[in-house]
This record gives C-alpha cells, sequence and structure tokens, in this order.
C-alpha cells in the first residue's frame, strides 16, 4: 500500500523521539509532486501539534548568468547547475536548531531564486526538504546523507511524469514544441537519472 500524508505523518513522529529537530528529505524526478507532498505533510503534521517547515532545493539553482556563462542554461535543472555546497552550508545550519535560518525560494515564473525568502524558525520540530537529487547517490550529492533522519522518494509512473511536465511547461507559456524541446533535452533525462541513481529511501511512494 502507497502511503498517503497522514500515514507518513505517523511515520515521522514514530521515529522523532525526544529530537527537537527532525530533518526529512522528500526527492523524486522533476514534476513528481515533491512540493505538495510537502506541503501535505506538514500540515498532517500541524494537526497533530507539530511545527513543521518546508525547505524547497530548488532555491539553490545556480543564477542564469552562471549558466550562461558556463554554457549550461540549456541543461537548467540538472544535477551540476545547482549550488550544492550552499545547500549542505543551510542544511548544517538548519540541522543544529539554535537560530533562525534564511533560506532561498526559486520562482519558477521568472526562473531565479530569490535570497532569503523563506525562515526557518527553531522550534521547528520538523524539517521538509524537497528536491530532485537529495538522495542520489553520486558526489557531491550524496554528501547530503548524513543530514536527513527520515527519507520519502516519490516514483511516478513515466507516463504520469512526461504528462506532468508538459502541463507544467504549457501552464508557463511555452509552445507544444518548446515544451517537447524542454522535456526530452533536459527534464525526463534528469528523471530517469534520479529514478535510477537515488540512494534507496526509508518510504517509496509509488504513482501510478
Amino acid at each position: 500500500m502507497t502511503p498517503d500524508a497522514s500515514q507518513l505523518a505517523e511515520m515521522v513522529l514514530a521515529q522523532v523521539g525526544t529530537a527537537t529537530r527532525f530533518m526529512v528529505a522528500i526527492a523524486g524526478p522533476p514534476g513528481a509532486g515533491k512540493s505538495t507532498l510537502a506541503e501535505s505533510l506538514q500540515q498532517a503534521l500541524r494537526e497533530r501539534g507539530e511545527t513543521a517547515a518546508v525547505l524547497p532545493m530548488d532555491g539553490f539553482h545556480m543564477d542564469n548568468a552562471i549558466l550562461i556563462e558556463r554554457g549550461w542554461l540549456p541543461r537548467k535543472g540538472a544535477p551540476h547547475t545547482f549550488d550544492v555546497r550552499g545547500l549542505k552550508d543551510v542544511l548544517s545550519a538548519v540541522r543544529v536548531a539554535d537560530v533562525e535560518v534564511l533560506v532561498p525560494v526559486f520562482d519558477r515564473s521568472r526562473e531565479l531564486a530569490i535570497a532569503s525568502a523563506r525562515a526557518v524558525s527553531p522550534s521547528d520540530r520538523f524539517i521538509l526538504v524537497e528536491g530532485n537529487y537529495l538522495l542520489l547517490a553520486e558526489k557531491p550529492w550524496s554528501d547530503l546523507a548524513q543530514l536527513f533522519d527520515f527519507s520519502i522518494f516519490i516514483a511516478p509512473s513515466n507516463a504520469t511524469l512526461e504528462s506532468r511536465l508538459r502541463d507544467r511547461w504549457r501552464h508557463y507559456g511555452l509552445s507544444d514544441a518548446a515544451a517537447d524541446e524542454k522535456l526530452n533535452e533536459n527534464d525526463l533525462p534528469n528523471g530517469r537519472l534520479v529514478l535510477g541513481a537515488s540512494r534507496r529511501a526509508d518510504v517509496t511512494v509509488v504513482e501510478d
């Protein structure tokens, strides 16, 4: 049986013990529904009297200026186009749970990360970190493993993944041809990498 947000909340609560900070990785390919699950799990935890914050990995996209300089703009969203060291530094600071930590958030409509756009309070017991490559079993991403107490992987079918990604790009005004180019040249290769090269999670959510 594939667990829903309510069941996942019970799972993490069974693991947290007396910890004042519990870090949960929610990983999966682009378009898998990670942000939706993170928000649903946050709500489920709050309904149980807990405090929880969502921390998106997408805030650590490299800026377009750097991607253009390096010839990487067409692959924006691939593993090498993220500031992994910056992400690790922020997650390490968040894990300590002694001060407020301001984190960046990605604005997809403008294709840029906004610095210090979300606050993580030391009183937030659960930190739900969501992103494509959080469980990727290759350097430097694999260095993040030590920072998580629990992990969830979302594994949609290829058909579901392709449909969601195509709808995403259409929503942002891309033509069918441009959306297909994004899918075939970047999103789907990234998705296959995530599905094939991520370490095993504590829980896998399978979607048709």
